[in-house]
């Protein structure tokens, strides 16, 4: 099981690697993705009110796991704001936006994090993964190489830093 999803994370590497090198030399505008011009917004939930934190969060996960990352957003914040202390939301809510290309609002919630729950290995992990998105792979590779010491045997950790070593082999 390991192998497949290590080569299923490396194969989804591979194709934002490609996105990642035709877009390396652009910058991000606010309220634009690094893979396009268009704005790139969160999705609107209908009813999103009446959203309890566990029906908000059952929800994000599986959008996240589907790539609907507009909606898992919106269901995340709605998480945020219902348990503000909880830091499931707040992991959620970054990588949501990380995936959006709104790193100027994954900057903000990784800050948040941080303040909630100091260094953890999930908190370097994944603000590597977000530099890794933008093409910083140096940030990257700080970010999970404080990751792997605090966690040295945790598997998604060591997963990224493979395919870091992969994505800079290739631009070398």
């Amino acid at each position: 099981m390991h192998r497949h999803a290590a080569r299923l994370g490396t194969g989804l590497f591979a194709i934002t690697l490609a996105a990642l090198s035709l877009s390396a030399c652009s910058s991000i505008i606010a309220g634009q993705s690094s893979f396009g011009s268009n704005r790139v917004n969160v999705a609107e939930v209908k009813d999103i009110g009446d959203y309890t934190a566990d029906r908000a969060l059952k929800e994000a996960r599986a959008h996240f796991r589907n790539n609907d990352f507009g909606y898992s957003a919106t269901l995340y914040k709605r998480v945020v704001d219902l348990t503000p202390k909880d830091p499931e939301g707040y992991v959620g809510l970054g990588a949501s936006y990380d995936r959006l290309g709104r790193f100027d609002l994954s900057d903000r919630v990784y800050e948040t994090l941080y303040a909630m729950t100091g260094p953890t290995p999930q908190y370097y992990n994944n603000v590597g993964y977000s530099y890794m998105l933008r093409g910083n792979l140096t940030a990257a590779l700080t970010n999970f190489r404080k990751a792997s010491k605090l966690a040295p045997d945790n598997v998604v950790i060591a997963n990224n830093l493979q395919i870091l070593s992969n994505a800079a082999s290739k631009r070398a």
